[in-house]
């Protein structure tokens, strides 16, 4: 009995796992489009782009569904690691965040693209706050 449960939860774990994926290369797909899509069919067609930007943040919020599905589906502990690395992952954002736009205002930083860095920054410290909660509970 208790195998079959083990193997019911892990196959929920993996389907919710695909699904997650799914919708993670869904929503970088039409981020691609989103972002190159007006340079392949024009300035004139600002339908499609509008079409495209609306088709990304809908292929977003379908990430989130997932990913809010990924954590139910996975154990406690597996859940705690990730959750760890979202909340270190958010404070680390938070703080970078502000203290550039506070350095930049001072004066003491130049002209950056904070949109296009910030979440590389916070990717990368996701990635080594999950790694490391991995390793800690080994």
């Amino acid at each position: 009995m208790q195998a079959s449960q083990e193997t019911d939860a892990y196959r929920a774990e993996m389907r919710a796992t695909g699904v997650f994926v799914a919708a993670g290369l869904l929503w970088v797909g039409t981020l691609a489009l989103a972002r190159f899509g007006p340079e392949l069919w024009g300035d004139t067609r600002q339908v499609a782009t509008w079409a495209a930007v609306v088709a990304n943040v809908v292929a977003g919020v379908l990430w989130i569904v997932a990913f809010t599905r990924l954590l139910r589906a996975v154990d406690e502990l597996q859940r705690k690691i990730m959750l760890d690395a979202l909340a270190i992952t958010l404070g680390a954002g938070w703080v970078a965040g502000f203290g550039y736009v506070v350095a930049e205002r001072a004066g003491l930083v130049g002209d950056v693209d904070v949109a296009t860095l910030l979440p590389v920054f916070m990717g990368v410290v996701f990635v080594v706050a999950f790694a490391a909660g991995k390793i800690r509970y080994r």
